[in-house]
């Protein structure tokens, strides 16, 4: 397919880690040239990440797909210099250093517009770029906690816990994404007799705490208009009931929610309660979520009697919205998943004599009915070097070799 609407952006991705490199992914994945600068020798951090063969993780290789890798040291001054000449040439600059960084090697938003006075400079910290805090460092694992979301993750008479993936920086990566196209469509609607955007237009300050917030719903407005603390509340969502992860007669688990009126009255004759269907107390959200421990225990003493695919049967066949608990294997097995193109399988090096073939997961949103092919995985430390010196910016192979030396 040959659906990229992004084609003739090109970014340089100067981040590390998940954030920056997930807006430059989702960049790339729509037709965007992604040059990812890497440290010499030892490269993005996330390369050994949950590396379990070969010498580069499958969770790099999914982050950084799309893109092509170069080397360079931009604690050098030849290195910042390949890079400024870079930046000349690309529409968007991506990074996610510690807010100063940029500027203490002299690539400070300043600089990088006299370079290039339409570049869309996209940054990504912890706390953004201004502020009493803006300094600090930050993972998202603390980002999560500033923002609300671990408060709420958990049982309530446990510590809260985590998400068992990088949600913060998951988040803030699309947030980043979507602030860059904002500003290159912003770009192109100004006339050109106006000249280039002003500064402060073309930078997309993107914090990891604040993308978290931006997802946490009323969890604000709910304390200051009534004084209400969200507290964890497990496998449920507060105030909303019933809406929970039920245990099958095979082991399994599966999620129901029957919170909606109408939704509610067929559930409870479906797991024969029509007593709790036409009980006045159960008509709306609010008497559901009073009798939340009733309403679970007669739903667990319902699908504990059936195995995941009957339960499953017996509510999708009245329009109850359902679902099974999916592990990795029955991703790859799911027929819905298959349909849309949703995993895509690459040969990568496992660390195996021979390369094995491996599914990734496809690109969203879906364009044209299936998920747009992935062009490439994660590249190869400084696989294109060669290839973006010497295309773009004309270098001879001694000079890039006088570079790498």
């Amino acid at each position: 397919m040959s659906i990229r609407p992004l084609d003739g952006v090109r970014v340089l991705e100067l981040g590390n880690y998940i954030a920056a490199p997930t807006a430059g992914r989702i960049l790339g994945d729509f037709g965007a040239e992604v040059i990812k600068v890497e440290r010499p020798k030892v490269g993005d951090e996330l390369r050994n990440w949950r590396l379990y063969g070969g010498d580069t993780s499958m969770l790099y290789r999914t982050i950084n797909r799309n893109k092509k890798s170069i080397t360079l040291d931009l604690r050098t001054e030849a290195g910042r210099g390949v890079a400024l000449d870079l930046i000349r040439r690309c529409d968007v600059l991506l990074e996610n250093f510690r807010p100063g960084m940029l500027e203490k090697w002299g690539l400070g938003p300043e600089v990088l517009n006299e370079a290039n006075p339409d570049l869309v400079i996209t940054r990504i910290s912890a706390y953004g770029q201004t502020g009493p805090m803006s300094a600090r460092p930050g993972f998202a694992a603390v980002a999560e906690a500033v923002g609300g979301l671990r408060e709420l993750v958990g049982d309530p008479d446990r510590p809260p816990v985590r998400t068992g993936v990088s949600i913060g920086d998951s988040i803030a990566g699309i947030y980043a994404a979507f602030g860059t196209v904002m500003a290159l469509f912003q770009r192109e609607r100004r006339p050109d007799a106006d000249g280039p955007s002003p500064l402060r237009e073309r930078v997309i300050d993107v914090a990891l705490n604040e993308a978290i917030l931006s997802v946490m719903e009323s969890l604000v407005p709910d304390y200051l208009a009534y004084g209400i603390q969200r507290e964890r509340v497990g496998g449920r969502m507060e105030g909303i009931a019933p809406s929970n992860a039920y245990p099958c007669a095979d082991g399994t688990s599966i999620i129901i929610g029957g919170n909606g009126d109408a939704i509610f009255q067929r559930y409870m004759t479906v797991i024969d309660h029509p007593d709790l269907a036409s009980d006045p107390e159960l008509q709306d959200n609010a008497g559901r979520w009073r009798h939340r421990e009733r309403l679970d225990a007669a739903i667990g003493e319902w699908t504990i009697r059936h195995t995941r695919a009957e339960a499953l049967k017996i509510l999708e066949a009245a329009a109850i919205p359902c679902g099974p608990i999916y592990t990795a294997a029955d991703i790859v097995a799911d027929e819905q998943y298959r349909a849309r193109n949703m995993i895509q399988p690459f040969a990568v090096d496992v660390g195996a004599p021979e390369p094995k073939t491996v599914g990734f997961p496809g690109i969203v949103p879906v364009i044209g009915e299936q998920s747009l092919p992935i062009r490439t995985i994660g590249p190869d430390l400084g696989e294109h070097t060669r290839e973006v010196l010497s295309g773009l910016l004309g270098m001879s192979d001694a000079e890039i070799d006088a570079l790498e030396k």
